[in-house]
């Protein structure tokens, strides 16, 4: 059998499984199971295939899942990340877009705290929005913001995102966590600077206002209190594996201890909180391993059936430049994201696309970091984007979704300068991986 007929199948049944509503793992178990049997026949090569799938679920390279989704939990749920929404506050002063500002700002340092987008999104919705609505503030530059800024929990270290795709990608966990860092910062600052420009030229989408008066003394109180030990935090996730003090897994378990630490020293870490954050955890981590799972065995049947064989070696024929080849997956990955969930995507094309990537010789962790800023996007493009749905439900009841659509635009604009401005230059992804692992 021809290996694009083989490759239809594949895709076809997949499709056709995820269109009728079985969830995203149990659909590409089904075709493995399927594809196992009719390619092999089954019999001894499913004990095999269980052993396969038991040995890449059971990685050490793994660890940093539960554990970065155990710290993020722990800080939501024991509301210590929340205090430095008003430290933030204090220190901002009379900018124009303030409480826009404070929310790119808020939604950044709780990225580096939580690798969950749609809980960021939810909880900067549901404390920020408020607050906009009674100062009068339109829409752009009250839902857009939270939208862009919710969506760089995907980006920012620790990402529990990034390191399922370094995963299915079997590229490096580390690498990809230190690479994302950069273009993260770099999407904030674009928010900001969008935010800062709009409302210079048209104030009144974000009326200013005087903020409750605030001594040094308590603006400086509350960054020792408050945002020095969550910095604390997010060095002991990143700065450690950037300085090479630890592995992503050490780095992980340093970050979680911290969380602890800190929820107990503010008194916050009761028994309830604890239990919340261990059901999230579980909950969260049970999916994402079975993901990883179907993944790797379904990686296999596409190098088994010759089909990712055959894919890579057709492209490389094809008289187009490499870079045109790129910009078409990338292409590909944002128009998958109008109509499928994330994970799903990453499943279909992370497989054959990596291939590909080493094959024309570019560096894949480039690739996969563009890839990782196209999923954020596909969360908040229309029309089912996830994060949109999200913050329908935590947006007042007269907000309507083409409100919602048209104040993400802009901070969809954003993130294509971004991802634009990474493809023109690949030393934004590449300068602090290559300083933090290529020492010698």
């Amino acid at each position: 059998m021809e290996w694009w007929l083989v490759l239809a199948l594949i895709f076809g049944a997949i499709l056709f499984l995820l269109s009728i509503g079985i969830p995203v793992a149990f659909a590409f178990l089904f075709v493995i199971m399927a594809g196992v049997y009719i390619l092999q026949g089954g019999g001894l090569v499913y004990h095999t295939l269980v052993v396969s799938m038991y040995s890449s679920a059971s990685k050490f390279a793994l660890l940093p899942v539960p554990l970065f989704i155990l710290m993020g939990e722990i800080l939501w749920h024991s509301k210590v990340a929340f205090r430095a929404i008003d430290v933030l506050d204090k220190l901002l002063g009379r900018l124009p877009g303030r409480l826009s500002v404070l929310t790119v700002m808020s939604g950044t340092a709780f990225s580096a705290l939580s690798g969950s987008a749609m809980a960021t999104t939810a909880v900067l919705g549901t404390l920020l929005l408020p607050d906009m609505d009674r100062r009068g503030y339109k829409r752009p530059m009250s839902i857009g913001p939270i939208l862009g800024s919710g969506g760089l929990a995907m980006i920012i270290p620790p990402s529990a995102i990034a390191v399922i795709l370094a995963t299915i990608a079997q590229l490096s966990i580390g690498r990809i966590l230190v690479a994302a860092l950069i273009p993260g910062l770099l999407m904030a600052t674009l928010y900001l600077a969008y935010i800062l420009i709009r409302c210079r030229i048209q104030p009144d989408l974000a009326p200013a206002y005087e903020p409750d008066p605030t001594t040094w003394r308590e603006r400086i109180i509350g960054i020792i209190c408050y945002l020095l030990p969550l910095g604390v935090i997010v060095f002991l996730v990143t700065g450690v594996i950037v300085v090479g003090i630890a592995t992503p897994s050490e780095a992980a378990a340093l970050g979680c201890f911290g969380s602890f630490f800190l929820a107990a020293a503010y008194r916050m870490l009761t028994w309830e909180v604890i239990v919340k954050a261990l059901e999230g955890t579980l909950h969260i981590t049970v999916m994402a391993l079975s993901i990883i799972v179907g993944a790797l065995a379904f990686s296999q049947l596409l190098a088994y059936s010759g089909a990712s064989n055959g894919l890579v070696t057709w492209v490389l024929e094809l008289d187009v430049p490499p870079f045109m080849l790129v910009i078409a997956m990338q292409v590909i990955v944002l128009l998958l994201g109008t109509f499928m969930e994330l994970i799903a995507i990453m499943l279909m094309t992370l497989p054959l696309f990596i291939p590909i990537i080493k094959s024309l010789g570019f560096d894949p962790i480039w690739f996969a970091v563009m890839m990782l800023i196209n999923l954020q996007m596909a969360q908040t493009t229309p029309p089912f984007g996830l994060m949109l749905f999200v913050m329908k439900g935590v947006a007042p009841p007269d907000v309507t979704m083409r409100q919602i659509y048209l104040a993400a635009a802009p901070f969809l604009m954003c993130d294509f300068v971004a991802i634009t401005l990474i493809f023109v230059f690949p030393d934004i992804v590449a300068w602090l991986p290559r300083l933090a692992f290529d020492t010698g």
